[in-house]
């Protein structure tokens, strides 16, 4: 298993965790499935289906937030409010107030709720405990707020911090893109953004398109920062960078496809030796791109604050 995404904080390192103390912690919110009442349901699961809720390979821990929504459309819910209100209209012989249509939407959404359908989503979540990192597979800092929310509230004093470096990824990229010349160990691929830093947030993308260095600096000397870059590290994996220090659409290469189509594995051997394989990899990618962009800032101005 990869992770596309990767939203990334940080943990001290060496970080001391008991697999057996995290799996008791989080045992509590361990998932249910929604009610006949309830709009949405999060807890934890089993990564590997076997009961267990932090899978262990190699000092790695892989975690999963399972997450259930009910679809209950509020054109569905204004539909039905709507007729029943016509319906008590003519019963009363006048049209209900705001606060009588309030309490018929409010009984209409109890009574469609127990058969609207419903949509689960995982979130996977990896601690790297020996290099101090916690990332969580997900597209958007919102989707990882709703882990990290979960894990403050069931591990005591959690160490926890936003990753921030010296420079910025949006004033290091553009720097890459200027001077036509990536850091040591990365190579600038064909996807970028360019967006203006003015009130009209001009933008341009290029999409497999080959970065020309004489227009992109006509770009950058227009007032435009990159916002994403498409970058490959190592000849190993291929991945984008945004300007909030995410890394997205991480593809591993041929060389590591190779190494995770080994035959004669099962199914569990098959997924815990790619789960080994990726931490690795992404370790060592992590560890060059913060050495790209500056180093780690060890203050916690503006970073997440440690938990209470």
């Amino acid at each position: 298993m990869w992770f596309k995404n990767l939203q990334i904080y940080r943990l001290p390192a060496p970080w001391t965790v008991n697999p057996d103390e995290l799996e008791a912690q989080l045992a509590p919110q361990a998932f249910t499935a929604c009610s006949s009442i309830e709009m949405q349901s999060q807890g934890w699961v089993s990564p590997r289906g076997n009961e267990r809720l932090v899978h262990v390979v190699n000092r790695q821990l892989l975690l999963q937030l399972s997450t259930e929504k009910k679809l209950l459309p509020s054109s569905v819910i204004n539909q039905v409010t709507k007729a029943r209100a016509a319906e008590l209209e003519e019963q009363q012989g006048f049209p209900p107030g705001r606060k009588q249509t309030k309490e018929l939407k409010e009984q209409v959404t109890d009574e469609l709720l127990p058969r609207a359908f419903s949509v689960t989503r995982s979130t996977f979540v990896w601690i790297d405990p020996v290099n101090g990192w916690l990332l969580v597979d997900a597209g958007s800092p919102s989707k990882a707020e709703e882990v990290l929310k979960l894990l403050f509230k069931a591990i005591p004093k959690f160490p926890l911090e936003t990753l921030r470096t010296v420079m910025s990824p949006g004033a290091a990229m553009t720097d890459w893109l200027a001077s036509d010349e990536a850091p040591f160990g990365f190579t600038v691929d064909q996807d970028t953004e360019l967006r203006s830093t003015g009130e009209g947030k001009a933008t341009v993308r290029y999409v497999r398109h080959t970065l020309e260095a004489d227009d992109v600096r006509r770009h950058i000397e227009s007032g435009k920062q990159c916002t994403r870059l498409a970058l490959t590290w190592s000849d190993k994996v291929s991945f984008v960078l945004t300007e909030n220090l995410s890394v997205k659409r991480i593809a591993p290469l041929d060389v590591l496809k190779e190494e995770s189509e080994i035959g004669g594995r099962d199914e569990n051997e098959r997924l815990d030796g790619d789960f080994l394989l990726m931490t690795g990899e992404l370790a060592k990618l992590l560890a060059s791109l913060v050495e790209a962009l500056g180093g780690q800032l060890k203050e916690n101005d503006g970073g997440m604050p440690k938990a209470a």
